[in-house]
């Protein structure tokens, strides 16, 4: 599946740019965010053999928000086109580096009754530290996953982006992580 869409924006790029929709300054343009990317995956130590593809789903979002004619602007100054940008960069960053991050329960875990008995346990430290770690939304996120919910159909109940409750999970388990792993030495 993803790909088949990494494929479908190679497409849709290439024709774009082949079709005279963009400017000239565009492929200059793809050449500087592409550059841009790199140092950014770079900065962030995601393997080198995930670049191309984080860069793919970084133009894909802009293809989706930005004229490509407007893309030389992502680059200069503090306008909406570089806050795109950059917000596209971010997204795509987390959700490379979160496809890295081991399950939170043990592999061992294998059927529904003992990952039930897992939950029911590990809710009681839950609760206890939720209140004072987390933020309101995440508690909410949090009690939405362990109901059994997805990430889209929470996005669709608190009426948020997918990102966003995904962003706002990941920062809830990691601040769980840190505050369990800190108990524990």
């Amino acid at each position: 599946m993803r790909s088949s869409r990494s494929m479908m924006a190679a497409v849709v790029l290439g024709t774009a740019l082949a079709a005279g929709q963009a400017q000239a300054g565009t492929d200059q343009a793809v050449t500087d965010l592409s550059r841009y990317c790199q140092a950014c995956w770079r900065n962030a130590r995601l393997p080198a053999d995930h670049w191309p593809d984080a860069t793919q789903q970084v133009f894909v979002r802009l293809l989706e928000r930005l004229d490509p004619t407007r893309w030389q602007e992502a680059l200069k100054g503090d306008g909406e086109e570089r806050k795109e940008f950059l917000r596209a960069i971010d997204a795509v960053k987390k959700r490379t580096q979160r496809a890295k991050q081991p399950a939170l329960l043990p592999d061992a875990v294998a059927d529904a009754s003992v990952f039930e008995s897992v939950r029911r346990d590990d809710r009681g430290w839950l609760d206890a530290h939720a209140k004072n770690l987390l933020s309101d939304k995440q508690r909410k996120i949090l009690d939405l996953t362990i109901t059994g919910y997805e990430v889209p159909e929470i996005a669709n109940e608190l009426g948020t982006t997918v990102e966003r409750v995904s962003d706002e999970k990941y920062k809830a388990i990691r601040k769980l992580k840190t505050k369990h792993f800190d108990e524990l030495s």
